[in-house]
């Protein structure tokens, strides 16, 4: 009986997953608004991978209007979970690393862009620089607040 439980658990959480995995991105904005500040960051980010991942697509297909719209979603979910991360102090390395893997993507995307198109690119690279400016602030801030503390 026991194991025929864990089992379902076991399914239920598989199927979960799965779920959360094929989710689009309408969805998970979607979700967002009612999701809980700690479960935020990670949200945000999965929206902003995901659109990381369409606008390279549109640019492959030369649908740039598509990929700027892309482009500052990336940057405005980036914005969403560094605020959700330092409010309640959790997330803060995960997110931190995303948006570095993001920003280096972008700097690859924008090489392969005629100079035109990549004054968008640009802007959102320098715009996900300052967001992991702000969250190593606040990873080490606290480093210095607990030292305070302890002195």
């Amino acid at each position: 009986m026991r194991q025929l439980a864990l089992y379902v658990l076991v399914l239920a959480l598989g199927s979960g997953y799965g779920a959360a995995k094929d989710a689009t991105v309408a969805e998970l904005k979607a979700r967002l608004e009612s999701a809980r500040l700690e479960d935020r960051p990670e949200l945000c980010m999965q929206i902003a991978r995901r659109q990381l991942r369409d606008a390279d697509t549109f640019y492959k297909d030369g649908k740039v209007e598509q990929a700027a719209a892309a482009v500052a979603d990336i940057v405005a979910y980036s914005e969403k979970a560094r605020d959700a991360a330092t409010q309640t102090k959790k997330h803060l390395k995960n997110v931190e690393i995303d948006v570095r893997k993001m920003a280096e993507k972008l700097r690859d995307i924008k090489r392969t862009l005629v100079f035109d198109d990549q004054a968008p690119v640009e802007q959102a690279i320098r715009r996900l620089e300052d967001i992991r400016t702000a969250l190593l602030k606040a990873m080490f801030a606290n480093d210095k607040e607990k030292e305070k503390e302890k002195q």
